[in-house]
C-alpha cells in the first residue's frame, strides 16, 4: 500500500506468481481497506498490480489442494474472498481497479468489485471457472451481471473465452482503454481529477449506487437519506456554493 494523499495505491504485489491471489493476500485485502476508508486525507483509492504484465491472474490454485478441497473448505473460502469484496465496496471513497493487464478468475471479482475499470490496451480477460471444475461464488457472479448484464456474463462464465481490452469496453466490463504506457498517469490524472469533488458527496453517491443494485425491498433507504443529509448540512456544501458565485475552485474538508 503506498499512501499518495489525496490517493491512496494499493497494490498486489506478487509478480513472480502474475499477481495470483492467495488467501493471505485476500485478507490483506479485508484488512488494509477500512483504514484507508477512515483515513481522511485519502479521497481516491487506486487498486493496481504490481509491473505491467498482470492486474491479477486469479486465485492461487496451487493452494486449492490445502484449502479448497472440497465444499465445505471451499466455503470459508469463500467467506474470506468476499470480505475483500465487502471492503472495497465499503469504503466511502471512490476505487478505480487499474486493470495493467492480465485480469483472470479472481481479478475479475476484485475489478468488478470496484467502482470504476481502467484498462491498459494489452489487459486480457477471463472466468476460466468451467475449466476448473468449480463454480463461481454467488455474490461475483451477481457482480458480473449487474456490471455487462446477463448476456455477456452468460458468454463470459460458459465459455472461459478470453477477451481483449476492446471487447471488455463494448460489453461495459471497463469504463476506458488506455495505451499501455500511459495507464499510471492517465489514472492517477482522473484520480487526482475526482479527488477535488466533495468527499461527502462522493460517498454518499457510490453508497446509493450500491444500494441501487440490491432489491428494493433490501435498500437500506434511511442510510442513503442519511448520507443526502449529511452533504446538505455540511461545511463543504457552503463552500461549494459560495466558491461557484465567487467563480473561484471549491476547497473542500469532507466535514
Amino acid at each position: 500500500m503506498r499512501r499518495e494523499p489525496p490517493l491512496a495505491w494499493v497494490v498486489i504485489n506478487r509478480p513472480c506468481a502474475r499477481n495470483a491471489m492467495t488467501r493471505a493476500v485476500w485478507q490483506g485485502l479485508a484488512h488494509e481497506l477500512p483504514a484507508l476508508g477512515s483515513d481522511s486525507a485519502i479521497r481516491v483509492i487506486v487498486l493496481r498490480g504490481a509491473g505491467d504484465e498482470s492486474f491479477i491472474s486469479g486465485a492461487d490454485i496451487s493452494e486449492f489442494p490445502e484449502i479448497r478441497a472440497n465444499a465445505a473448505m471451499t466455503a470459508e473460502y469463500d467467506r474470506i474472498t468476499a470480505s475483500a469484496w465487502l471492503a472495497i465496496a465499503s469504503v466511502p471513497q471512490p476505487v478505480i481497479a487499474m486493470v495493467n493487464g492480465l485480469c483472470y478468475g479472481g481479478g475479475c471479482s476484485v475489478a468488478l468489485a470496484c467502482d470504476l475499470r481502467f484498462a491498459a490496451d494489452h489487459a486480457r480477460f477471463a472466468i476460466p471457472a468451467a475449466r476448473l471444475g468449480l463454480s463461481y461464488p454467488l455474490e461475483a457472479i451477481e457482480h458480473l451481471v449487474h456490471v455487462v448484464g446477463p448476456s455477456a456474463a452468460a458468454d463470459i462464465l460458459l465459455s472461459t473465452r478470453a477477451f481483449d481490452a476492446a471487447e471488455a469496453l463494448h460489453m461495459g466490463f471497463v469504463n476506458q482503454v488506455v495505451p499501455r504506457a500511459e495507464l499510471e498517469q492517465r489514472t492517477r490524472d482522473y484520480a487526482v481529477r475526482m479527488a477535488d469533488n466533495a468527499p461527502l458527496t462522493l460517498a454518499a453517491h457510490k453508497l446509493a449506487i450500491h444500494q441501487l443494485q440490491r432489491p428494493s425491498a433490501e435498500r437500506d433507504v434511511v442510510a442513503i437519506r442519511a448520507a443526502a443529509e449529511r452533504c446538505f448540512n455540511s461545511e463543504d456544501y457552503r463552500e461549494g456554493v459560495a466558491a461557484f458565485l465567487e467563480k473561484r475552485k471549491p476547497r473542500f474538508r469532507g466535514r
